[in-house]
């Protein structure tokens, strides 16, 4: 089998990057290992998702799917309240986006994109690529162990958690942060805010680097999780199950939210999520999403890196495909990085405490709030923000104000 470019990967990433090249006349094949719909969380989107998903023509039937809309995000630190509105951001962009059970997301994107013609092999996995001096030639095996041939002129590595290309060619490194935990279920009977407060995301600090997200959505579950440091586990008994209802309850405004709700499955856990690689390019190939790099949950960047990676991937790949000479390194690379330490820097500051001493701080110049609500947004490319620009001296400076600020 003879395509233009082998797309790993069916999730956002991988049908974002083969959305724009079948739009722009190129032949691109999707293998995937799973069948959809199939659970996965990094449920809360980024209003930058917007321009990225109109981008590839899929926001309309995101939206006809009637997502829970997600205007903001709402942080919780004892008796402590801190909101940021999408409205009040400083980069002219979306103010709003959605709330998405990712089964249902991700099926949706991958229905679009296969309705206009673009292959996608279900249950097939990448066993093996040879990076020839005619282009990639890639193994690919179904369920049964039978074998296709695939001889691409590039490969797109969406696969998320998966990492196919970092594992196959030796690119994986260890992160620089921190191993973590994450506990998570839906559940069914949580309470809900009044109004558009209603669909924001929920984050409740605890203890010992630890933290709460409550995502609703439309469908009337919400998800619920907890990620800390693997041994504050250890302070709870009882099953996962069990852990998790006793965190829940040790939060008062999760505990009040969550009174009486249901787990719509066992709880689930993730840990050592956290990873990099040692080049997001190589030779006929680019690594998308969580395939380069993955952070943390904290501030929903998953789905925003993905899709932010696998447009400027494609949009540079059409023209490589067309013979003009690009320079992978500066345009995407060094692009991409852009985004991930500007989201990296923030990660940090959330769990060494600067970022938490600015949210609650009494005094909160709108200019800042501005500045630090588009990187919340996902708006890391921005440098004409000074929070996205000098992040890590913007950062840093801000806490030390308001660690004086009585």
């Amino acid at each position: 089998m003879n395509v233009d470019v082998l797309v790993i990967g069916a999730g956002p990433a991988g049908a974002s990057a083969a959305a724009l090249l079948h739009k722009a006349g190129f032949e691109p094949l999707v293998v995937e290992r799973q069948r959809f719909p199939r659970f996965v969380i990094g449920e809360s989107l980024l209003p930058r998702c917007m321009d990225l998903l109109a981008e590839a023509d899929l926001l309309d039937a995101v939206r006809d799917q009637k997502f829970l809309v997600k205007t903001g995000a709402v942080f919780f630190r004892n008796g402590e309240r801190c909101a940021f509105s999408f409205a009040e951001q400083h980069t002219q962009g979306w103010d709003y986006t959605y709330q998405v059970p990712r089964a249902d997301f991700d099926k949706t994107l991958t229905d679009t994109v296969e309705a206009r013609g673009v292959p996608i092999l279900w249950g097939h996995s990448l066993s093996g690529v040879d990076f020839t001096d005619a282009g990639p030639v890639a193994t690919v095996v179904d369920g049964h162990g039978e074998r296709i041939e695939v001889a691409a002129r590039f490969v797109l590595d969406g696969s998320g958690y998966g990492r196919v290309l970092p594992r196959l060619l030796d690119l994986e490194v260890p992160s620089t942060l921190p191993p973590r935990r994450a506990l998570f279920t839906h559940v069914t009977g949580a309470r809900h805010p009044e109004g558009m407060e209603g669909g924001r995301i929920w984050i409740c600090l605890l203890p010992g680097n630890a933290w709460i997200w409550i995502i609703p959505f439309s469908n009337g579950k919400t998800s619920v999780g907890v990620v800390a440091d693997p041994g504050f586990f250890d302070g709870f008994a009882g099953s996962d199950d069990d852990k998790l209802r006793q965190i829940i309850r040790s939060e008062d405004n999760a505990a009040r939210r969550l009174a009486g709700c249901q787990f719509a499955f066992p709880a689930r856990s993730i840990g050592g999520y956290s990873v990099s690689v040692k080049t997001l390019v190589g030779k006929d190939f680019a690594l998308l999403g969580n395939a380069t790099e993955f952070l943390d949950p904290v501030f929903s960047s998953g789905v925003t890196l993905a899709l932010e990676s696998a447009n400027r991937a494609a949009k540079i790949l059409c023209r490589h495909l067309a013979g003009e000479r690009v320079d992978w390194e500066a345009e995407y690379a060094q692009y991409m990085m852009q985004g991930v330490d500007t989201f990296r820097t923030y990660v940090q500051a959330w769990y060494d405490d600067r970022l938490p001493t600015i949210f609650f701080s009494p005094v909160q110049p709108p200019e800042w709030r501005a500045q630090i609500c588009s990187v919340l947004a996902g708006y890391v490319w921005d440098t004409t923000n000074p929070c996205v620009r000098a992040h890590a001296r913007a950062v840093d400076t801000l806490a030390r104000v308001c660690s004086v600020v009585k």
